[in-house]
């Protein structure tokens, strides 16, 4: 079952990175971001269930926290917009910073503290993944940044655990996360 859950979470994920990368270069680029929130959406339960089975609970809640972003994302392709309304951008917001404390609050209860390592991963790829999401859901190329220093946990803590493909994975993804970095910074020029 975990190596389906690896398959399943990785590709998924990965194919996303490759989706919203490639729209950072396109005129219209609709299509593709749609299909890489989807992409990110199709994933996420592997991924929640891969972290909570390893008491990953930081990262497990950041999931799960990322879900609304991940459909503000998709809903802000589907409807051509570059920003949220007030309405949706504070009630994502919310439900963010809820998952992080949640996350956050279990995690130190269950460990007795800030004891692990991976926990410091976790705190790295909580705040990559849920500042990323929101940023890239509003076209902000900073959102890379955040994705670049989540894939970056994200990865450590998966060779800490053994978890083979998901390593390889967020390697491969890392080189995505940097060309949509790349290819929105050049949107942003050709723009400003």
């Amino acid at each position: 079952m975990d190596i389906f859950l690896q398959i399943w979470g990785g590709s998924a994920y990965l194919l996303a990175k490759i989706l919203l990368s490639h729209a950072e270069g396109l005129r219209d680029d609709r299509i593709w971001r749609m299909a890489g929130w989807s992409m990110y959406l199709f994933g996420l339960p592997a991924w929640v269930i891969l972290l909570a089975g390893r008491r990953n609970w930081i990262a497990a809640a950041n999931e799960v926290g990322g879900g609304p972003s991940l459909l503000l994302g998709l809903l802000l392709a589907w409807k051509r917009l570059d920003r949220a309304p007030k309405f949706f951008d504070w009630a994502v917001r919310i439900v963010t910073y809820i998952m992080i404390v949640l996350g956050t609050v279990y995690s130190l209860y269950s460990f007795g503290g800030l004891t692990a390592f991976s926990q410091a991963l976790e705190i790295g790829v909580t705040i990559g993944f849920l500042l990323g999401s929101f940023l890239l859901a509003g076209k902000n190329p900073a959102g890379w940044l955040f994705y670049g220093l989540m894939v970056i946990s994200m990865g450590s803590l998966m060779f800490i655990q053994g978890k083979i493909i998901l390593i390889i994975q967020q390697g491969v993804s890392l080189v995505f996360v940097i060309s949509g970095f790349a290819r929105a910074l050049r949107r942003n020029t050709k723009i400003g």
